[in-house]
């Protein structure tokens, strides 16, 4: 009887954290679905001026290995444990977290348009699920989605625990795309720095906007 008057509390606050919360999470919903449509037009672009394959220093050291399924689901994992987390324990900031991840696809989607590099030759070919095609391109080096999606976790979640999941995530995303060549050295380790930096832009935009 306890237990279920603690659950009718917290479903309670929940609830309330969500109307409280309301405007701005229709605000991130707005701009989430924003740098989705951004995100995918700027993929198929990289996807059809890629022209240039270059060497690699690291790459060049070991030959690829298919890790398709770490590459996958290991990713889809990753999201579906921020999305997890954030519902059942930090919806309050939802609107917050989502502009972040927002603002970093924005940034991706950017970068994307500005490199014309095409993935190395010998890369491992990526069996996409058909359910994901809408986001299987070819040639969305600069910067890792993989590793920035992960790193963004630890940045967001640094007062909890669970900021190391992400952590460590990011660094077996890291040495995932470099092991099967779908990227070159450098577009996993700008990753981290670019990520932070976005983090950064975020926390000043974001928490003034929505404090207002």
């Amino acid at each position: 009887m306890r237990k279920e008057k603690i659950l009718k509390q917290k479903f309670k606050k929940w609830i309330r954290d969500i109307k409280t919360h309301q405007f701005a999470i229709f605000i991130s919903i707005i701009m989430f679905s924003i740098a989705s449509v951004l995100n995918i037009f700027a993929g198929r672009y990289a996807t059809r001026i890629g022209s240039a394959v270059a060497d690699d220093l690291i790459l060049d050291i070991f030959p690829p290995i298919n890790l398709n399924f770490i590459f996958i689901w290991g990713m889809i994992l990753i999201i579906a444990v921020v999305i997890v987390y954030v519902f059942l324990f930090r919806i309050n900031k939802f609107h917050l977290y989502l502009s972040h991840f927002s603002l970093l696809m924005l940034a991706r989607s950017f970068a994307m348009c500005l490199t014309h590099l095409k993935t190395p030759a010998d890369a491992i070919v990526v069996n996409w699920p058909s359910f994901l095609n809408i986001i299987a391109f070819q040639n969305d080096l600069f910067f890792s989605g993989h590793v920035a999606f992960s790193f963004i976790g630890f940045l967001l979640f640094k007062d909890s625990k669970i900021k190391w999941f992400f952590l460590i995530s990011s660094i077996i995303m890291a040495m995932t795309v470099l092991l099967m060549h779908v990227h070159y050295s450098i577009d996993v380790f700008s990753a981290y720095f670019i990520t932070f930096g976005t983090y950064l832009l975020g926390e000043r935009i974001f928490r003034k906007i929505y404090s207002n």
